[in-house]
């Protein structure tokens, strides 16, 4: 990997017993490299911190993670993971932002292995993509609670309100021009927004959708069924 802007997966090689190592270097285009071994894992998943100056530290639930060529597809609360595995990760990204010295609001990437373990493979220092279900699930979204704690302000409610799956929408889906977001709208649980970038390009973050109920599988379903439509049109 390289060690800088390496989001999305942009930045990364992946090197097996046949890969020619030399070839690799030479393309790298970074003038250093993280090298990490190759992580077996059965879930990620991301927890939500927020800090304020009066050291007042609060999380979100966890949220699992989907991804889709490096690139984050669908985020999902609550997450199919133990509660003990949950318990452990709001406690190690809570230590984090308190090491850190943290003020405002941090996310916190984790691998629940194979083996039952907990990784940190990644911290954003910022609102998160994975949070964007919060806008509408939870009575305090991760954008206003940066707001609370970089003014000093007490720190606000993060239950969430139900199951919420976010997906997001890429690029891709502007094959034909302007994507026709009644398919997204019709149904009437979900939330469409999108962030007025000029230019869609594949693989680009134009947007994203949160969908809302009483159970993920339906919510889950249901947006695969709208990209397919989405796609096709």
């Amino acid at each position: 990997k390289t060690a800088d802007f390496g989001y999305d997966g942009k930045g990364q090689v992946k090197i097996t017993e046949n890969s020619n190592f030399v070839d690799i270097w030479e393309n790298f285009k970074a003038s250093e490299g993280i090298l990490e071994s190759w992580v077996n894992y059965q879930s990620e998943c991301s927890v939500i911190v927020a800090r304020n100056h009066h050291g007042q530290v609060i999380t979100y639930p966890v949220i699992e993670n989907f991804h889709r060529n490096h690139i984050l597809d669908f985020s999902i609360y609550p997450a199919n993971i133990p509660e003990k595995i949950q318990k452990q990760a709001k406690e190690l990204a809570t230590e984090l932002a308190i090491q850190l010295d943290l003020i405002g609001i941090i996310a916190v990437e984790l691998f629940f292995t194979a083996e039952g373990h907990l990784l940190v493979n990644e911290i954003a220092p910022r609102p998160h993509n994975s949070g964007h279900l919060t806008i509408e699930n939870c009575r305090t979204s991760q954008f206003e609670q940066h707001i609370r704690a970089v003014t000093g302000l007490p720190l606000g409610d993060t239950n969430m309100h139900g199951c919420a799956v976010m997906m997001n929408l890429l690029g891709d889906l502007w094959h034909s021009g302007e994507p026709d977001w009644k398919t997204l709208l019709l149904p009437g649980n979900s939330s469409l927004h999108l962030y007025g970038k000029e230019s869609p390009k594949p693989g680009r973050k134009m947007g994203h959708v949160t969908f809302m109920g009483s159970s993920i599988d339906p919510l889950l379903q249901q947006g695969v069924k709208c990209r397919n439509l989405l796609t096709k049109s």
